[in-house]
This record gives structure tokens, sequence and C-alpha cells, in this order.
């Protein structure tokens, strides 16, 4: 029996922007590795050096995303919340609900400044991948590295959808009121 053949080098890397340029979905550094037949670290190494060349992809709890250029949503905000990590599902859902995208989690860290993490999640499924994701892992939240403070970049289609769920936010004892 035949060994699958490897796709090499500068082969695979242009097979990888292409399969993410024409999906819609997230791919996993996992399949890429198994239609490229080489390791998930060489997927990583790969992603790295397309991102250095300026290819708009990003890392998301589901996988690999190429960022089109596209028109971008009616409404989009920074908000700023406080939870523990036992209230993270509840906070994204909340969000999803109202029909937001949230795009990202940020905080400041005392050494290495400001700190971004993807998570691109806009429905319930997404939210509960996302979960399950982080508990499979056994990974920690970014916000624990400052007692639960964090910000958000969220879209939606409009400013009344971003409005009501900044509110739900508010009674949930979840956003922090910077006015």
């Amino acid at each position: 029996m035949k060994e699958p053949t490897k796709i090499l080098g500068d082969e695979r890397r242009a097979y990888i922007l292409k399969s993410l340029q024409e999906s819609s979905e997230p791919i996993t550094g996992g399949e890429l590795s198994a239609i490229t037949n080489v390791s998930r670290q060489v997927i990583v190494g790969d992603i790295t050096l397309l991102k250095a060349k300026n290819e708009p992809i990003i890392a998301t709890s589901q996988g690999y995303l190429y960022m089109h250029a596209s028109r971008p949503s009616a409404a989009e905000r920074i908000i700023a919340v406080s939870h523990g990590p036992e209230r993270t599902e509840e906070e994204l859902l909340l969000l999803v609900d109202h029909g937001v995208t949230v795009k990202d989690v940020k905080i400041e860290h005392p050494v290495y400044g400001d700190l971004t993490a993807s998570i691109m999640v806009s429905n319930r499924n997404e939210v509960k991948q996302f979960m399950e994701k982080i508990r499979a892992t056994n990974a920690s939240y970014l916000s624990e590295l400052t007692d639960g403070i964090h910000l958000h970049t969220i879209s939606a289609p409009s400013e009344k959808a971003l409005d009501e769920a900044e509110e739900t936010l508010r009674k949930e004892k979840l956003l922090i009121d910077l006015e």
C-alpha cells in the first residue's frame, strides 16, 4: 500500500490559502493536517507564514478563517464587562441571542499590554462549541488575568440590536457602565 504523499512547502501553503479563501466556515488545523499529510504543528507554522505575508487569517475556537474584505456590519462597538469564569457562557448566549457577533476578547496585561484573542461566535451552536473547547482543553479565560474585567468587540446588523444587548448585560450586572 502506497503512503499518502505530503504536500510540500509553498504548494501546501497555496493549498491552505485557497481552501480558507473558498470556505465560508472555519477549517481546523487537524483537517488541514489530514488533507496535506503533515503534522498540525506544520500547519500552525504555515498559518504563521501566511499571516506574515499579510493574509487576513484569524484563528477562532472553531478553526482558521479567512477574513474577506466585505461590507462591514451596520454597527460595531467595544463593551466593557466584568464577571467570573462561571458566567462566560451566560454572557455569550445573552449577546448572540440579540443577533450580536462577539468578535474578540481583550484585556490589559500589566507586562504585555493589550492582549486580544479572537472568539467569533454568532449563534448558540458556536457558543456551545467554544465552551466545549475551553472545557476539553482546560484552558483559562484571558479575563482570569484581570479579575474578570475584559472588553469585547461586538457587531450586529443595527445599533438597536447592540443597544438591546447592552441593556440585557446591564440588567444581568455583567456590563461595566462607563458613564
